[in-house]
C-alpha cells in the first residue's frame, strides 16, 4: 500500500504549502480512502455497504487545496483557490473554502431525544414538579425506559469519579449504576470524598439571573463613571451624548482623549499617585456638590470610603504571567473539557470563549456557561466582547462582583462580520473615543487586572497596532496580546512577527504577548527571540494540544495514535462530566469533540515528516500512517471523524448531522 511512484510523490512534497511527508507514507485520494475501506471492513463489516456509498460520495469531492503561506501580490484571492499553481486554470464554480458555514444544519443536542424524562422524577421529587398535569416530559419511569435509547458502554465516568450519576436512568451509560425498580445506586464511600468540593465555579444562581433579568443589579461605580462622561465639557456648553446608543457608527464628538480631559466635573473619587501617568480631569476631581451641578451623595450612619475610593495599581493585584505558556481564548473549541487538556499537558494560562457583555447583562445561562472555571485552572480569565462604554463598564463591574478570575480580557481581534459591524471586535480599533472609554471604565471597576487582545489593524497594509499600544498602557491597560495579522489578512498569511518585536518594544514597561504561527518549541523559540513578554498559543493547541509539553521539554514528541486516541478518550470524560451522561451532554460532548477534530485531523505524527517541524501553514497531503488509528486521525472526511466519535461515544442518532463550524475545515 506504501508503493507509489517516486516521482510524483517528490512532486506533492515539494508542492507549495504542502508538508513535506516522506515518499513512502504519501498516498492519492483514492489509495487514502480506499485504505480506510479496506481496513474498516475488519472492525465493522455491518457497516460496508454504507461505507461503499460514503465513498463514492466523497470520491466526486475535490481534493483540499494547499495552504498559502502568501497570497499573490494582486489582491487576497478571493477569486481562486489556495494553493492553485500560477499557470492552473481555475474552474469558476470553485470557490476558496475560507470562513464560517453560516449555512450549516443547526441540531441541537436536545433534538435527539423525542421522549425526555422529567427533571423532577430524575431528582427523586416528582411529586414537586411545577407544572403538574401540564408538564411536557414524562413522569412514569417504565414508559420512559421503553422508549429510551439503548446505553453505550457498561461504565459511566460520573459513577466512577463521584459515586453517583446525578442523571439516574436517563444516563446513557445507566446499568453501571442502577439497582432493581430503577433506583439510582450511590457509593457512599467515594460521594463523601467530594463532599464540600467545589469543581467548577462561577455558576450563574438562579438569584442573580432573576436580578439581571428584572434589571434590579446594582451597578455604582459604572453608573457614576458613564455619568461623568455624560457630563458637559468645556467646549462652549455643549453636553456630551448619552451612552449605549444603538447606531453603530455613532461616537461622542466631545469625549475624552488624553489630551482632552473627561471634563471638570465628576462622580468619581481617585486618589492621585505620585510619579504615575497622568489621569484624566474626571478620574481624578472630588464628588461635585449641588452647586457645582452634581448629584450630591445622601449619607446616613456610618460613612465609608470603599464605594468612592478606587483601588491605586499599585493595590492592584499583579497578573504575573511573564514567560508563561497563554492558552488563547477560543470560540467554540476552547470550552472547559479542551482546557483541562492543555492544562495537563503544560498550559499556564487559560481564559475563557469570548464572551458577549450584552448577553451576560441579560443573565442568559448558555453565555454565563463560558465563564465556567475549573478547579485545575490556576491562572484563568475571562473574556469579553462589546461595542460601547456603558455595557462593557457594567458587564466588568457584573463580574468584578460575582465570579472568581484572575484578569478579564477585551476582545479587540475578533474578524467575524457579525461583531465588526456591531463596532465590537477588530472595529474598536477605528473607535479610539469609544475604545478609551471602554478600557478606562473597565479598569475603574475592576479589582483584577483588565488586558487586551488586538491584530495589527483593520486593513492588511496599515498596521496601527503600534500607535494604539502606548494609549493602551496610559488607559490603565495591564498587558497587552498582539495577533499578528489584520483582519484582512485573517489566517491567508503569515504572522507578521517583525512588526510583533517592534510593538514589545513599544509597550516596555508593560508586558506584551506575542500570538500567531505557533506549532512546535522551535518556533515558540524564535517568537521569545523577539523580545515579547510570553506567548499565546490558538491554532497550535487545536492541532497538538501536546504541543506545551513540547516546548518546556524542548523536543518533538512522536506521539503514538493510542496516545492521541487516550487524549481523545480523556476529553470524552471531561465532557461527559461537563456536560452531562444523559442523551443531551453525550451528543453535546460528540458536537464539540467532532469540532476539535476537524483541527486535529492536520496534524502530521514526527516520524512521518520528511524533516521537522511541521509549520502551521502547510497542508497535509494525502498519506497512510503507520496503522490504522492513525491514518484514520488524518482523514480530512467528516464521516471519518463521526466514525472517530463513535468509538468513544457510541453510534450516532439515526437522524445525526454534523458540519464544522469553519469552511477551512471541512472538505466535504
Amino acid at each position: 500500500m506504501h508503493v507509489i511512484a517516486a516521482c510524483g510523490n517528490k512532486m506533492a512534497a515539494a508542492a507549495a504549502g504542502v508538508a513535506p511527508v516522506q515518499a513512502r507514507f504519501v498516498a492519492s485520494k483514492e489509495q487514502f480512502h480506499a485504505y480506510l475501506r479496506a481496513s474498516g471492513e475488519h472492525g465493522d463489516g455491518e457497516a460496508e455497504e454504507e461505507e461503499e456509498e460514503e465513498e463514492e460520495v466523497g470520491s466526486e469531492q475535490s481534493e483540499p487545496p494547499a495552504k498559502r503561506g502568501r497570497l499573490s501580490e494582486h489582491g487576497l484571492g478571493a477569486e481562486s483557490p489556495e494553493g492553485a499553481g500560477e499557470g492552473e486554470e481555475v474552474p469558476v464554480e470553485r470557490k476558496r473554502a475560507r470562513g464560517q458555514n453560516k449555512s450549516r444544519p443547526c441540531m441541537k443536542p436536545n433534538h435527539y431525544e423525542k421522549s425526555r424524562l422529567c427533571p423532577s422524577v430524575t431528582q427523586g421529587c416528582a411529586d414537586k414538579c411545577y407544572f403538574g398535569s401540564r408538564c411536557r416530559f414524562l413522569h412514569d419511569i417504565s414508559e420512559y425506559m421503553a422508549t429510551k435509547p439503548a446505553d453505550l458502554g457498561h461504565s459511566c465516568v460520573l459513577f466512577e469519579t463521584f459515586g453517583k450519576c446525578i442523571y439516574g436512568v436517563t444516563c446513557r451509560f445507566a446499568k453501571a449504576h442502577l439497582g432493581d425498580g430503577y433506583q439510582n445506586i450511590i457509593n457512599t464511600d467515594l460521594t463523601k470524598q467530594w463532599e464540600g468540593k467545589s469543581l467548577v465555579r462561577n455558576n450563574l444562581s438562579k438569584d442573580l439571573q432573576q436580578q439581571l433579568r428584572k434589571k434590579k443589579f446594582s451597578f455604582k461605580k459604572a453608573d457614576e463613571y458613564l455619568r461623568s462622561l455624560a457630563k458637559p465639557h468645556n467646549n462652549g456648553g455643549k453636553g456630551g451624548k448619552a451612552l449605549g446608543c444603538s447606531a453603530e457608527d455613532q461616537e461622542v464628538s466631545n469625549c475624552t482623549t488624553p489630551q482632552e480631559g473627561l471634563g471638570d466635573t465628576s462622580e468619581c473619587l481617585v486618589l492621585p499617585e505620585e510619579g504615575g501617568d497622568p489621569k484624566p480631569a474626571a478620574l481624578q476631581s472630588p464628588i461635585p456638590t449641588e452647586g457645582e451641578g452634581g448629584c450630591p451623595i445622601k449619607t446616613a450612619g456610618l460613612v465609608t470610603d470603599e464605594d468612592i475610593v478606587k483601588l491605586r495599581p499599585c493595590e492592584k493585584k499583579k497578573l504575573e504571567i511573564q514567560g508563561k505558556l497563554y492558552l488563547a481564548p477560543l470560540t467554540t473549541c476552547g470550552n472547559l473539557p479542551f482546557r483541562r487538556i492543555c492544562k495537563r499537558f503544560g498550559a499556564d494560562v487559560t481564559c475563557g470563549e469570548m464572551a458577549v457583555c450584552t448577553n451576560l447583562l441579560q443573565g442568559q445561562s448558555s453565555e454565563w456557561a463560558l465563564l465556567k472555571r475549573h478547579h485545575t485552572e490556576d491562572v484563568f480569565g475571562v473574556q469579553l466582547e462589546g461595542a460601547f462604554p456603558d455595557t462593557m463598564t457594567k458587564c466588568a463591574e457584573l463580574l468584578n462582583q460575582t465570579i472568581d478570575v484572575d484578569f478579564v480580557d477585551i476582545n479587540v481581534g475578533c474578524p467575524i462580520d457579525l461583531v465588526y459591524k456591531k463596532g465590537g471586535g477588530c472595529a474598536l480599533m477605528t473607535r479610539t473615543n469609544k475604545f478609551e472609554q471602554i478600557v478606562r471604565g473597565m479598569n475603574l471597576v475592576l479589582d483584577v487586572p483588565l488586558t487586551v487582545k488586538i491584530r495589527t489593524g483593520v486593513q492588511e497594509k496599515i498596521n496601527v497596532a503600534h500607535k494604539i499600544i502606548p494609549k493602551l498602557r496610559e488607559w490603565g491597560a495591564s498587558m497587552v496580546t498582539l495577533h499578528g495579522r489584520s483582519r484582512e489578512q485573517r489566517y491567508t498569511r503569515v504572522a507578521d512577527w517583525d512588526y510583533i518585536a517592534e510593538c514589545a518594544k513599544i509597550a516596555s514597561p508593560m508586558p506584551l504577548f506575542g500570538n500567531g504561527d505557533i506549532l512546535s518549541f522551535e518556533d515558540a523559540n524564535q517568537a521569545m527571540q523577539m523580545g515579547v513578554s510570553g506567548i499565546m498559543i490558538a491554532r497550535g493547541a487545536l492541532i497538538k494540544p501536546w504541543l506545551f509539553t513540547e516546548i518546556k521539554e524542548q523536543r518533538h514528541w512522536d506521539i503514538s495514535s493510542s496516545e492521541r486516541f487516550d487524549i481523545l478518550k480523556d476529553f470524552s470524560n471531561y465532557g461527559l462530566e461537563h456536560w452531562g451522561s444523559d442523551t443531551q451532554g453525550v451528543e453535546k460532548t460528540r458536537k464539540f469533540l467532532l469540532e476539535w477534530l476537524s483541527f486535529l485531523c492536520r496534524y502530521i505524527p514526527v516520524g512521518l515528516l520528511e524533516h521537522l517541524p511541521q509549520k502551521i501553514n502547510e497542508r497535509p497531503p494525502y498519506y497512510i500512517g503507520r496503522d490504522y488509528l492513525e491514518t484514520l486521525m488524518a482523514s480530512q472526511n467528516v464521516d471519518d471523524w463521526i466514525k472517530i466519535s463513535e468509538l468513544l461515544l457510541g453510534r450516532v442518532p439515526t437522524n445525526f448531522t454534523f458540519l464544522p463550524k469553519h469552511k477551512a475545515n471541512s472538505y466535504r
